[in-house]
């Protein structure tokens, strides 16, 4: 097979607004290094995570909403550490999900990969590095929102599946996210409590939820509750709703803000929250003493065992998931649907179509 030298990519070109992503036709095709894969992309999706990191909320200096500057930016304050692991290097294909085919291998990795429809994990440790150190597929490294990437071949997994590759892109950043969280909580048949639940994490947690039993209670906008609970949701609750007090053993909270003393007072005694998001803001208040009179566990979830992605490619396998692709666009059209994404009227994930 001969592949092209140059290939159509969004490029993020700096942290900011939405006129930081550019269309370039001339990228050069990046060449596997040795343990890697080349990757034709057939599609990717949107996150919360390309917006937070084009426009440089992961800093410090950053105390507002996600949606506060996700237009515009946060200015040049946020370039000292404006990513998962501070100072970001530009120019920068994003993309956190990746659905495709490798077409080619680098030096030391089977040449009968070449072939393989694969989905690549969006979060990992790299190789040769300490037990902490954390890769973002799209962050740390150029991700899926280019004709194609490259990945280390153990985190390039064969998926069998009949989805398409659009339904598939939806499934990586989003549900490990989620999956993480279960397990980190170690979620069995208990009340499990799921904030910020249409969105793509949030929608996906609903669903692994319930693969292990719990009774779900999703909260989220009035208009999206029917669609929740066809999901899998036993209940749901408006999202300004008065929670209610002592009722759930986990919270999984994607929100934060300035709602978030009540979710520790619906904890039962020992109960157990965990949080990979803060859209409504990073800045919460903390009264210790319903921490340590109610005995509960508080956990940050980010780094995932590798586990976690190879079981959720076997989740996707045996039909116990399934996609909630709202829309998708063109790879051309992604500032688009970075606007979509941002007027929060959908449910799930908006897909991005790579290949033609």
């Amino acid at each position: 097979m001969t592949l092209p030298t140059t290939m159509k990519a969004i490029v993020l070109t700096g942290h900011g607004g939405l006129d930081k992503l550019e269309l370039r036709e001339d990228m050069p095709v990046p060449q596997p290094s040795a343990g890697e894969v080349l990757v034709r992309v057939g599609a990717s999706a949107v996150n919360n995570t390309d917006i937070n990191t084009r426009t440089g909320w992961y800093s410090k200096a950053v105390r507002g909403d996600t949606g506060s500057a996700a237009t515009e930016g946060y200015g040049g304050a946020s370039d000292a550490d404006g990513a998962w692991s501070g100072a970001l290097s530009f120019p920068r294909i994003q993309g956190a999900d990746c659905c495709g085919e490798i077409v080619a291998v680098g030096e030391g990795v089977d040449a009968g990969r070449i072939g393989e429809r694969v989905l690549l994990r969006p979060m990992y440790g790299p190789m040769a590095a300490g037990p902490d150190a954390l890769i973002t597929f799209g962050s740390e490294r150029d991700g899926g929102f280019a004709e194609y990437t490259t990945a280390e071949a153990t985190n390039a997994l064969v998926i069998d599946s009949t989805l398409s590759d659009l339904e598939l892109a939806s499934f990586p950043c989003a549900f490990s996210t989620a999956e993480g969280m279960i397990q980190r909580a170690g979620l069995g048949a208990e009340r499990v409590l799921i904030t910020g639940a249409s969105g793509g994490v949030g929608s996906a947690a609903v669903q692994l939820a319930k693969r292990r039993g719990a009774h779900v209670t999703a909260q989220t906008s009035p208009a999206k509750i029917d669609t929740l609970k066809a999901l899998g949701a036993d209940e749901a609750l408006d999202r300004d709703a008065t929670l209610p007090e002592d009722a759930f053993d986990v919270v999984l909270d994607l929100v934060g803000g300035g709602r978030w003393p009540k979710l520790l007072d619906a904890l039962v005694t020992r109960g157990r929250y965990v949080t990979s998001g803060a859209i409504a803001g990073p800045i919460v208040e903390l009264d210790l003493r319903t921490l340590y009179l109610k005995d509960l566990t508080l956990i940050g979830s980010t780094r995932q065992e590798p586990a976690v992605f190879s079981d959720l490619v076997g989740y996707i396998e045996r039909g116990e998931i399934r996609p909630l692709l709202a829309e998708s666009y063109p790879l051309k059209n992604l500032r688009r649907a970075q606007e979509a994404f941002l007027e929060k009227s959908h449910m799930g994930k908006i897909g991005i179509q790579v290949a033609s």
